[in-house]
């Protein structure tokens, strides 16, 4: 994901978004607490180092956003992503997974598994703070041109979700506006109707796809071939 690629961006709020850093590599984990740390807005309260730790670490501490590396040791970022969205005890974490390569072959699988976004390790530390923001701000993190080209080359099983959802015209119209990445604003203003039908609109296309969260929902657009590669954004 890149800055442009951004839907929103998050102010700063009064309180600061809590944030679990997990990487396997010592130095990119305490590299990135130290940074974020020093970033208006952040309050890192904890590391892991492999996908078992953040797991533990986050039932234990609560955080806002869990920073997931993917590749990790004894459990992977996507493993531990799917134990933690599947966790009825509490309200999940959202994930945002931080990757070295746009397309890494866990990248789209992890966002299957319900995370909210990805960010490049070579981001500027500012866009990734942005990141973590905006997350955890309940707005969606999309990145329609990383996500074409990731999606075209590796389609994965929750295409089949889509053709038994039953979205109605106007669901359909929504997911198309999530997947060129507009927010729910910029849909009202384009489908010329309210914000509350819009926020209605994308809540019946999460059920009815079984989408953890908008980001999901747009993979399997994508997925299905609603939404062409190359032909939207």
């Amino acid at each position: 994901m890149t800055g442009s690629d951004t839907s929103a961006a998050a102010a700063p709020a009064d309180t600061p978004v809590t944030l679990l850093i997990a990487d396997d590599d010592e130095v990119t984990r305490s590299g990135l607490h130290m940074l974020l740390t020093a970033q208006p807005g952040i309050a890192v309260v904890g590391e892991a180092a492999d996908g078992i730790e953040a797991v533990e670490q986050a039932r234990r501490l609560r955080p806002d956003v869990v920073l997931m590396d993917v590749r990790m040791p004894r459990c992977n970022g996507i493993e531990a992503t799917r134990q933690l969205l599947a966790d009825p005890s509490a309200t999940s974490p959202k994930v945002v997974v931080i990757t070295t390569f746009e397309n890494d072959d866990y990248v789209t699988a992890a966002l299957s598994a319900g995370a909210a976004g990805f960010v490049l390790k070579r981001l500027p530390v500012r866009k990734i703070a942005e990141t973590v923001r905006v997350v955890a701000s309940g707005e969606a993190i999309l990145f329609p041109s990383a996500l074409r080209r990731m999606v075209a080359a590796r389609p994965l099983a929750s295409a089949k979700a889509l053709p038994k959802a039953a979205l109605t015209a106007r669901e359909e119209e929504v997911l198309r506006s999530m997947a060129t990445g507009l927010s729910n604003p910029e849909i009202a203003t384009a489908l010329t109707v309210s914000l509350e039908t819009v926020k209605t609109h994308v809540g019946n296309v999460l059920t009815k796809l079984g989408a953890q969260n908008r980001t999901h929902a747009v993979v399997i657009a994508y997925e299905s071939g609603l939404v062409v590669p190359g032909l939207t954004g």
